[in-house]
């Protein structure tokens, strides 16, 4: 294995592959090895005829890994799909959509790559095309002004090597993935929406509908009019919304993070009621509402979107993506977290769990910073009035529920008020204000930049923000799936629960080693065995070493 830029000392298993016996049917797990500050990873992958298998018993636990172009039709599938199975001498396997594309292969209609899970960012990739791809997800190569460059810049990387490495990891350049990312959205808006061609194209990123419709037609030989679905329901508008699905990897814990969310709903900006999550939407001066929904039938979340520019439908679904976390590989975190005897019982009882995300990185920031040392029910308190006295108030023809008011406050205007007129200690409403500032002096504050160490640290240099509260942002708002705020007394006490004594912070660090890079999952399932967490109490703690959270 080739030498890594960092020499941490654990190893970890960051991905799983299926390995049919070649003697009998039963499916034997083939890992892949990764080593903490894993930037040069050699992936070993199973070859072709592994594949193969795969795609002939349909075996849904490759779906969103790899993808199957098939020679003589030169469309490419999920090994999902339910069209008969082609010659092995007539497929060819790709680790991304993007790849199959640029081998000269269409989406397939009937198994629709753009509605399988989007799990590049998982597939054992490097940290450095993870943040990446967060960061495509969310527009960096939209617009004219995007580049590259300017995106590797970004990262901290050379543009060469950006390239080198989603070459190597995914098998297709930056410019690609974007492109094809921005196809398969425009494809989903078609098949699932009545969205006008032109409101396609634009929330697609197309630069216009000329262009939209020659991409579309030289791709599938036919208008994109030709491929919408009389039975589509979905209609535009503020009110009616555009309803959408998010495919997930199973299992997934809907409750617990249904559950997490309404703990912690800021009053007049977020609601959980019959099953839903329903809030308010400010991007860019826009304002407007999500509703979110689940379909386990489907594996999929609907989400119901209601905003006046198309344009930023993207970044909204980006946005749910990351609040619920469905892009994880969930069946290969749990696998990993499960060879540790210590956890193994906790994952087995709640398979599945995810790490909740944030809607916005400012809005995680000063949820941590009012928790500090307070109930959840006290910073949700503190959260109303911060919302009551510096958000905007939503237009009335955008309230589609009577608890949903304002948007939540933006850094400027916390940032220029001279007194935020709070009931909490000066030292920490001047941690608000410090964060405030920090967040409009720097865009990128809360974007993925850098590993874990150094996102800390960067987050340090903020007056207010210590070692927890950095981990805490860096876990919800930057999604570091490494985040561990080993000082939380609920982590503390979760692990008490089950070895029977509390350890220190500096023993759970050292314990917390092997359950690299996914220590953030591994501190759900802790946070999950604390009797006092939110599963097993009508109230719960938020913030703080000392205080439980999360």
């Amino acid at each position: 294995m080739t030498a890594r830029r960092h020499s941490l000392p654990s190893i970890s298993n960051s991905l799983v592959f299926y390995r049919s016996d070649k003697k009998n049917d039963d499916v034997r797990k083939a890992r892949v090895l990764r080593i903490d500050g894993w930037d040069n990873l050699d992936m070993e992958l199973p070859d072709h005829s592994v594949y193969y298998r795969a795609l002939q018993s349909r075996d849904a636990r490759f779906d969103g890994l790899i993808y199957v172009g098939v020679k003589s039709t030169a469309i490419y599938c999920r090994p999902i799909c339910p069209a008969r199975t082609p010659k092995i001498e007539n497929c060819r396997f790709y680790s991304s959509a993007a790849a199959a594309q640029d081998a000269g292969f269409r989406p397939c209609l009937r198994c629709r790559p753009e509605s399988a899970p989007d799990l590049a960012s998982w597939r054992g990739t490097s940290n450095t095309v993870s943040r990446a791809l967060a960061l495509i997800a969310e527009g960096a190569l939209d617009g004219a002004k995007a580049s590259v460059e300017k995106l590797a810049t970004r990262l901290g990387v050379g543009e060469r090597q950006l390239r080198r490495l989603f070459l190597q990891h995914l098998g297709a350049s930056p410019v690609s993935v974007a492109q094809t990312r921005r196809l398969l959205f425009a494809k989903q808006l078609i098949h699932e929406t009545q969205l006008p061609m032109t409101e396609v194209a634009l929330a697609a990123g197309f630069g216009s509908l000329r262009r939209f419709n020659e991409t579309f037609h030289e791709l599938y030989h036919r208008p994109p009019s030709a491929l919408r679905r009389k039975t589509s329901t979905s209609r535009a508008g503020n009110n009616a919304g555009v309803t959408l699905r998010i495919r997930y990897r199973s299992p997934y814990d809907w409750d617990s993070i249904l559950s997490f969310l309404q703990a912690r709903a800021i009053p007049g900006v977020e609601v959980v009621e019959d099953g839903r999550y329903l809030r308010t939407v400010d991007i860019d001066g826009l304002t407007g509402s999500v509703e979110v929904a689940h379909q386990p039938e489907r594996q999929s979340l609907a989400v119901t979107i209601r905003f006046p520019n198309v344009k930023s439908l993207p970044a909204i679904v980006a946005r749910v993506r990351r609040l619920f976390d469905v892009g994880a590989d969930i069946e290969t975190i749990d696998a990993h977290l499960s060879s540790d005897p210590f956890l193994a019982p906790l994952v087995a009882q709640q398979p599945g769990l995810r790490a909740p995300g944030g809607w916005d990185g400012f809005e995680i920031a000063v949820r941590a910073v009012l928790g500090q040392q307070i109930s959840v029910g006290a910073a949700r308190r503190l959260a109303g009035q911060l919302v009551a006295l510096y958000g905007k108030k939503l237009p009335m023809e955008q309230r589609i529920y009577p608890g949903l008011i304002y948007v939540f406050p933006a850094p400027q205007r916390l940032a220029s008020a001279k007194s935020l007129g709070l009931a909490m200690p000066a030292a920490r409403q001047s941690s608000l204000k410090a964060m405030a500032e920090a967040t409009v002096a720097d865009p990128n504050l809360f974007r993925p930049l850098g590993n874990i160490e150094e996102t800390v640290e960067r987050l340090r240099t903020i007056r207010g923000v210590g070692d927890w509260t950095a981990h805490y942002i860096a876990l919800r708002a930057i999604r570091e799936t490494d985040a561990f705020p080993a000082s939380d007394i609920g982590l503390l006490r979760g692990v008490g629960t089950i070895v029977g004594e509390k350890p220190t912070s500096a023993h759970l660090l050292v314990r917390a080693q092997s359950w690299r890079p996914w220590r953030a999952y591994a501190a759900q399932h802790l946070w999950a065995a604390d009797p006092a967490s939110p599963s097993k109490r009508s109230t719960s703690f938020e913030t703080k070493p000392g205080i439980h959270k999360l």
